[in-house]
């Protein structure tokens, strides 16, 4: 189902047994150009959603079967990063704390207020959009990393480390001269330009690298 949205905006997946529930809802998350993907089963969802859409998932709690709450558990185990909306029209205090705890973006009570509903979609996919650039962003550093040479990645470590040219020369048994060829070497190919840049882009990986 598709409601006045274009090919390439983010999809919103709408699960919830009541099918009023669901065109309702699919019309209005419609009106501010997202595309709505209807599921009356959640086993189906989990089975066959695609996860590399961006988008957010809107979910009853209560339903047949399976709880909104469990299929939530089961997305977060599976590293699901579309936030996940909960919606319920029994809420109470417990259920509330239950569902974040659980990772959800928001809970909100039925029936839900068309435009609080709207306004957390719009901030659910804005985080949504922010946590796939980070972790496009992660892949390619890692496979930056991935290129370096173990003894540039022993200069990296030491710069990360904070020593000096010297310092890294003395640790190494090697020149500066020569610790300042890697230096260059392994700035040109992570395309880095600044010390502060290779720092904050690459410490947690170094960190990861060294033996324990």
């Amino acid at each position: 189902m598709n409601h006045n949205a274009t090919p390439l905006s983010p999809l919103i997946h709408l699960i919830d047994d009541d099918e009023a529930v669901r065109n309702s809802l699919a019309l209005l998350i419609g009106t501010i150009g997202l595309r709505v993907q209807p599921w009356a089963d959640p086993q189906a969802f989990v089975r066959d959603f695609d996860r590399q859409s961006i988008g957010a998932i809107v979910m009853d709690v209560r339903m047949p079967g399976t709880s909104g709450l469990a299929v939530l558990d089961g997305l977060v185990e599976q590293g699901v990063e579309q936030p996940v909306i909960m919606l319920t029209g029994h809420g109470t205090v417990d259920l509330c704390r239950r569902a974040f705890k659980s990772g959800a973006f928001e809970f909100l009570e039925k029936p839900v207020d068309d435009e609080r509903l709207l306004e957390t979609l719009q901030n659910a996919v804005r985080q949504h959009v922010k946590t796939r650039e980070r972790h496009q962003a992660d892949r390619r550093t890692r496979a930056q990393y991935a290129q370096l040479s173990v003894r540039e990645r022993d200069v990296l470590g030491l710069i990360v480390a904070g020593l000096t040219n010297k310092e890294m020369g003395r640790a190494l048994s090697v020149s500066p001269r020569t610790v300042e060829t890697h230096r260059a070497n392994l700035f040109a190919k992570l395309d880095i330009d600044s010390l502060a840049q290779l720092v904050r882009q690459y410490a947690a990986i170094v960190d990861e690298d060294v033996p324990r």
